[in-house]
């Protein structure tokens, strides 16, 4: 089912008593289907789960749409969650299988019309200077360039400075699977990149091989 445009950002009140409550008191209160919970869990979360998904897409407004998305998803199976304590591991395993429909849409778009689905200007980065602007268009091109897997695991390790043993959770993939996915992303980048010489000037590729 592909994912509303909304026509304003979520807007939730919250609590004051929900801002003091630990993340398994909140996970337990979701449980229980309490809409303020959700509020509390939006302001605590909507934040990470925006910068993942801004770095998965690089698209601000898509990535605003797949971030409501994943909370709307979180209300409807929080009776799911079975470590209330890792509430914020939930949530990352619910943003990524998210992105993962989301990417999915948007190979299929390509596929469909032989193009691009999307023009890599304008996709809401923060940058100082045209050239800065070109730099992120490219590596973002090469991230494109990667199986979805792979692309969301380097995004997960290196981006959002996640464990192997948190991608391998959020990712639904054994340790070993996650490790390998990351070198086959580490080492199809290092080579694309390196191959650039103004990407090659940016970017410490020799980190990723460690």
């Amino acid at each position: 089912m592909p994912i509303s445009h909304s026509p304003a950002p979520l807007s939730l009140v919250v609590s004051p008593d929900h801002r003091n409550a630990s993340d398994g008191d909140l996970a337990r209160e979701l449980m229980a289907g309490d809409a303020r919970a959700l509020a509390e869990t939006w302001r605590r979360y909507a934040p990470m789960v925006l910068l993942l998904t801004k770095r998965a897409l690089g698209s601000s407004s898509e990535a605003e749409d797949v971030t409501q998305e994943v909370f709307l998803r979180l209300f409807r199976r929080a009776k799911r969650i079975q470590e209330p304590e890792s509430l914020r591991s939930f949530i990352y395993a619910i943003a990524v299988h998210a992105l993962k429909s989301e990417l999915y849409r948007r190979k299929l778009r390509s596929w469909l019309f032989f193009e691009s689905p999307h023009e890599l200007s304008g996709r809401g980065w923060k940058t100082t200077d045209m050239e800065s602007r070109d730099l992120i268009r490219k590596f973002h091109a090469l991230l494109e360039r990667l199986p979805t897997r792979d692309r969301l695991v380097f995004i997960l390790r290196r981006m959002e400075s996640m464990t192997v043993q948190e991608v391998a959770t959020a990712m639904e993939i054994s340790e070993s699977t996650a490790k390998r996915s990351m070198t086959r992303a580490s080492d199809r980048l290092s080579r694309w990149i390196e191959a650039d010489p103004g990407l090659a000037s940016v970017f410490d590729v020799e980190r990723w091989r460690r």
